[in-house]
């Protein structure tokens, strides 16, 4: 059993990623993580949640969750029949009750921040699916997801280079690459013919979506080999140097890694570097090698 992701309901999210995530139920890419619009920080309200599919709120349950300090105790599970299969929700505090009908696109409620969250981590919806007669409740066993043959992804090459537009406690975001044809199409990182997805090299695996199998690369340097979408990372080391590749200087630092997504306005790469000391308007460059 499958389920396909709609491609008109992935393009009401600006970013979607199924392997950026360190859990067994995003294994071989059988869960996705929607990041939708977010919301006007002066209203004082969470970001809404719209919901990825239709059906009748089955349950809502409230999760124990690792204790964070930037983050909630606890986590919410929405679960929805939607005929075929159970979709399970997760990371948003439920304004729907068991009985509810929902449809594409009504609020689910408000993102939550919860320690199932890493601190580099955008908040988001997780979307995972289980067969009518399994048990709904477990954490792991979601059926596989596959991509709308429909769905415009595009690989996007990069040098590496790029300046500091944004940047938190834990990571910074770069301006580049540059994103093909804003609003018009999902983009991410050339692998080799492929988009890579996930945290390279921080999570056990990635994913390499719409190429072939064998070998992947980035920045001229073999990172992975993917399998049936999967990519086992070969242990890159990811460095971070200030000014370009032909300037002088160290060879740069190591980070943590690189957060890869999809994104329908902006691929700008997010460098995964706890305690980094980046500043905005930073030109860098990125170098992986082993």
């Amino acid at each position: 059993m499958a389920v396909r992701l709609s491609a008109d309901v992935l393009r009401r999210y600006p970013r979607f990623s199924l392997y950026n995530s360190p859990y067994t139920a995003h294994d071989a890419g059988a869960a996705v993580d929607l990041y939708p619009e977010p919301h006007d920080e002066a209203s004082h309200v969470g970001t809404p949640a719209p919901s990825p599919v239709a059906g009748e709120v089955l349950d809502t349950r409230t999760v124990d969750a690792p204790p964070k300090p930037y983050a909630a105790d606890h986590d919410h599970l929405i679960l929805l029949d939607t005929g075929e299969s159970v979709a399970r929700i997760l990371h948003v505090d439920p304004a729907v009750a068991s009985g509810d009908s929902v449809s594409i696109g009504d609020s689910l409620g408000s993102l939550a921040r919860s320690g199932f969250f890493a601190p580099w981590v955008d908040d988001h919806l997780h979307l995972g699916f289980r067969a009518a007669d399994a048990n709904p409740y477990r954490a792991s066993g979601s059926v596989r997801m596959t991509l709308d043959p429909a769905l415009d992804l595009r690989p996007v090459g990069w040098d590496g280079t790029g300046t500091v537009v944004e940047t938190g406690e834990t990571y910074a975001v770069l301006d580049a690459p540059t994103h093909p044809a804003p609003g018009d199409c999902f983009a991410g990182l050339d692998g080799g013919g492929c988009v890579l997805d996930g945290g390279l090299p921080h999570y056990d695996g990635g994913g390499a979506l719409g190429g072939p199998d064998g070998p992947v690369s980035l920045l001229d340097t073999r990172v992975g080999v993917a399998e049936d979408r999967t990519v086992s990372w070969t242990d890159p080391t990811v460095r971070v140097r200030r000014g370009s590749p032909d300037s002088d200087g160290p060879a740069g630092d190591p980070i943590t890694g690189l957060s890869l997504f999809c994104g329908r306005e902006t691929v700008g790469v997010k460098l995964v570097c706890p305690d980094h000391g980046f500043a905005v308007g930073d030109r860098v460059t990125v170098i992986i090698d082993h």
